[in-house]
């Protein structure tokens, strides 16, 4: 049913746990996986990172890859065809319109993300995927015992 599956990640526990869900339903479907980290580099990008805007644009970059890497890693062993990707530019418009380019059938995302200012700023990139996209998305709903 489903050929290619987007794992969009940042990195976050809800995160991790959307991409192990998504995962086995590429493994039950056979399906393609793209892994996506957007770094938001922007000017409401994470505001935690400290330094010059250019060694915290190369912090988000490298940070971003690493959260793609671990879940290739993990798909790989699985024995999916996995390809990772880091993006730049505003998570929830980037999502899309990677989405559409490749061709997703099924996005699998968290209930929420990191949060903090770039939440408030910017609203839920989960609910901006749903509301705008044309593309089903499987909401995983980590375990989590915080409000």
């Amino acid at each position: 049913m489903f050929e290619t599956i987007l794992i969009p990640t940042d990195g976050s526990d809800h995160a991790e746990a959307a991409a192990e869900t998504a995962i086995e339903l590429a493994t039950i479907h056979d399906a393609a996986v793209h892994v996506v980290c957007v770094a938001d580099t922007g000017p409401l990008g994470d505001l935690r990172l400290p330094g010059d805007a250019a060694s915290a644009e190369e912090a988000m970059r490298g940070r971003a890859q690493a959260h793609v890497d671990s879940i290739v890693e993990r798909a790989d062993a699985a024995g999916l065809d996995v390809t990772g990707t880091v993006l730049e530019g505003p998570p929830e418009h980037e999502l899309l319109e990677y989405a559409d380019e490749v061709g997703v059938d099924l996005v699998v995302m968290a209930t929420r993300g990191r949060g903090g200012v770039q939440r408030m700023a910017l609203g839920s990139v989960t609910d901006h995927v749903i509301r705008f996209g044309e593309i089903p998305v499987f909401v995983a709903n980590a375990d989590d015992e915080s409000p």
